[in-house]
């Protein structure tokens, strides 16, 4: 007993010492509402906004909207707002995808304001005590200054008083159509503005700008495809023990989630069996048989970016003669499809080639008779894929007719869906 003692006291001496040299800090880490470098250093680098986004990289932004601005413009974005499930209960918030592309601010009510002599004008929400007591901490105005770099702020309660103001001494005005908010719609200078003719869509501009992806933003893209990727692969795993839609599409928020996703980039869909042949199925509640395939369109959203991905497999483990005969047409053309994705080409030029190769294979096998359009259109109604980014069917202003660039990302998602209604071999129909 005597040694245990000794010990215990030879191990606390340099503890006891230890504790002597220690000092404390009394600078308190502020919050602002989101992850900065100082509250959230596993995250964020000292210089970044959004994790692997720098200040300069938003100021850089702000400087080529402002490019796309004809002279004595202003640019208007709002910030989403807070949508409720129930009178106390809100749905988890996104923010607005251009909103968050020039100020990367991650929080609701805020209005940003751009113009060629005012920079950027931030106007925030001030939280009162109730609201930081019930819902935590915002970023305000000394953040918009600071953190964002907005060159001017305002209290959101200011704007009624200032915005004015600016309306009458521009030409044109532009703002996002989709968060457009009273707060400015209903001032008598916008109104008026909008009778003339001066007001613009903005998100023409943007989406130009968002179109081409820069190299921070292309490897939070990879990032977020290579989360799903794995989350897909532990669901599909997971999928002959659990054989319902509901456990696998919360499986692979689980997976994606615990890899650093902060939400689904939309409801996964997952559809076993004829529920695969709903292009936007939702429900997501049938047990699958054994026997049938199970369709899977999921993609995670990481740091305001999205993946998107969709794979079919067989619950039991293995392919029907019928099911391997369409799995091995859709993946040649994914496959073929993929190599005439390069700069210089069309998205509208991809999905012609890839609807020639499912058409030629849809004869080969016997499930399509004839050259017409319209029994193809049952079979896949979908285009071969769409431009990624912040939104999933991002910068959809942009034309599948423009060529490619590099830094534009897109998907290529060739399918097969084939109703209850269409008139096709009966081996296609089997239960």
């Amino acid at each position: 007993m005597q040694i245990i003692v000794r010990k215990l006291l030879h191990r606390a001496a340099p503890f006891k010492q230890g504790i002597g040299r220690c000092t404390y800090s009394t600078n308190k880490v502020h919050d602002i509402g989101q992850p900065t470098p100082a509250t959230h250093p596993q995250l964020l680098k000292e210089g970044e906004i959004t994790p692997g986004i720098t200040t300069e990289e938003y100021i850089s932004r702000r400087k080529r909207l402002l490019e796309l601005l004809p002279e004595k413009s202003l640019a208007i974005i709002a910030a989403a707002p807070v949508k409720m499930m129930t009178d106390v209960v809100p749905y988890t918030f996104r923010q607005d995808a251009d909103y968050l592309y020039i100020t990367g601010c991650q929080q609701p009510s805020g209005v940003a304001v751009l113009g060629h002599e005012c920079g950027l004008c931030m106007f925030m929400p001030e939280a009162t005590r109730h609201d930081v007591i019930w819902q935590g901490e915002v970023a305000g105005v000394d953040a918009a200054l600071e953190t964002f770099k907005a060159e001017k702020a305002h209290p959101l309660s200011k704007l009624c008083d200032i915005l004015p103001g600016m309306i009458r001494g521009s030409s044109k005005l532009f703002h996002n159509m989709q968060t457009a908010t009273p707060i400015y719609t209903e001032l008598d200078d916008f109104q008026r503005a909008a009778l003339t003719g001066k007001v613009k869509d903005i998100s023409n501009l943007t989406h130009e700008l968002r179109w081409i992806k820069s190299p921070a933003e292309l490897k939070l893209m990879k990032e977020a495809a290579s989360i799903v990727c794995q989350g897909l692969l532990q669901t599909m795993l997971h999928s002959k023990m659990y054989p319902h839609e509901g456990m696998l599409a919360a499986k692979i928020e689980y997976e994606s989630k615990m890899r650093g996703a902060q939400r689904m980039a939309f409801n996964p869909v997952v559809g076993g069996g004829s529920n695969g042949s709903v292009i936007h199925y939702s429900r997501n509640d049938q047990k699958i048989k054994n026997g049938d395939l199970v369709l899977m369109d999921v993609g995670c959203e990481l740091h305001g970016y999205a993946s998107d991905l969709t794979r079919t497999w067989p619950i039991c483990g293995s392919f029907s003669s019928v099911h391997e005969e369409l799995y091995n047409l859709v993946l040649e053309t994914n496959k073929e499809s993929m190599k005439i994705c390069r700069p210089g080409v069309s998205l509208r030029e991809i999905h012609n080639f890839s609807v020639e190769m499912l058409c030629k294979g849809f004869k080969e096998i016997g499930i399509l008779k004839g050259s017409g359009s319209n029994s193809y259109h049952q079979l896949n109604p979908t285009s071969i894929g769409h431009y990624l980014g912040m939104d999933v069917h991002d910068s959809s202003n942009i034309s599948y007719d423009r060529l490619l660039k590099p830094g534009v990302v897109i998907t290529i998602e060739p399918g097969v869906y084939i109703p209850s209604i269409f008139d096709g071999p009966d081996r296609y129909f089997s239960p």
